[in-house]
């Protein structure tokens, strides 16, 4: 981890903006590109890119919270608890990570050691704010290429550890979690529902943009031991694991997911 006065950072220019805890649910994950591609001085690429926001866009510092590098140094920008200026719209609830690169696989595309650096920054993050953060890209915020297809597809899997396909864990064995005294508030209106994209309005299924708070879900359902696909898509896999997750506890069983099942994602005791 590279603190600001490590890297050479200019001060802001006014206080930053600070987010309450309650509010972070995202982490979003940004490329930089751009011509600065072949550098090997990072620090100076890191200084750059302030400077530019700084300067040509006129923002108060350097626009993400963290940069990440080819080597898996982690620098500090905004930091953790400051409003970003990374994906409007955005900024308050996700902390927005750039990785110092492009989405070249031959040239400068995220390493082991990058990616190791990110999923390591995103397990402390969740660790500190006492939260989930749902892993997405600055696409899902906004009309844009970044983080690339690579990197995207990778944030999308779950960020897995050797960049690979995420194996969920088998019923039998599932990976150990504490069941927090509340679960984040759930997403949709009164009402509404995650299901099928046949159904009425009110069924939200993820198929025009794969949506990350129904990703939150399935991630939430993975890690209680759920062997599900996190793709932010309504499918049948994910209906299926609606359906008996419903009937383990109780709720009424319709295959969707609304108020009650969203919630017992994260209150309800972990049996299987």
């Amino acid at each position: 981890m590279i603190d600001r006065e490590a890297w050479g950072a200019a001060p802001p220019r006014e206080e930053p903006t600070l987010v309450p805890h309650s509010e972070r649910d995202q982490f979003m994950v940004h490329y930089s590109t751009g011509e600065e591609l072949g550098r090997r001085d990072t620090f100076q690429w890191v200084r750059e890119i302030q400077a530019y926001h700084q300067g040509h866009n006129g923002w108060s510092d350097v626009g993400y919270n963290y940069l990440v590098d080819r080597e898996g140094r982690v620098f500090i920008g905004r930091g953790r608890d400051a409003q970003g200026a990374h994906c409007s719209g955005s900024n308050r609830r996700a902390i927005g990570v750039c990785f110092l690169g492009d989405d070249d696989p031959g040239t400068q595309d995220a390493t082991p050691a990058a990616r190791a650096a990110i999923r390591s920054l995103h397990a402390q993050l969740e660790a500190e704010l006492g939260r989930d953060l749902a892993p997405v890209g600055h696409r899902d915020g906004f009309a844009t290429s970044c983080p690339g297809d690579e990197l995207y597809g990778w944030v999308h899997a779950g960020m897995p550890a050797r960049g690979g396909v995420v194996q969920a864990p088998t019923p039998s064995a599932p990976r150990p979690t504490p069941t927090p005294a509340r679960a984040p508030r759930f997403p949709l209106p009164q009402g509404w529902y995650f299901g099928p994209k046949s159904g009425p309005r009110e069924s939200v299924s993820g198929y025009y943009g794969h949506r990350a708070d129904l990703r939150r879900w399935q991630d939430r359902m993975r890690y209680r031991g759920w062997s599900i696909a996190v793709d932010g898509l309504w499918g049948p896999q994910t209906e299926a694991v609606a359906r008996a997750f419903q009937e383990e506890k109780g709720l009424g069983v319709d295959g969707r997911v609304g108020v009650r099942t969203w919630t017992a994602a994260w209150t309800a005791e972990v049996t299987r």
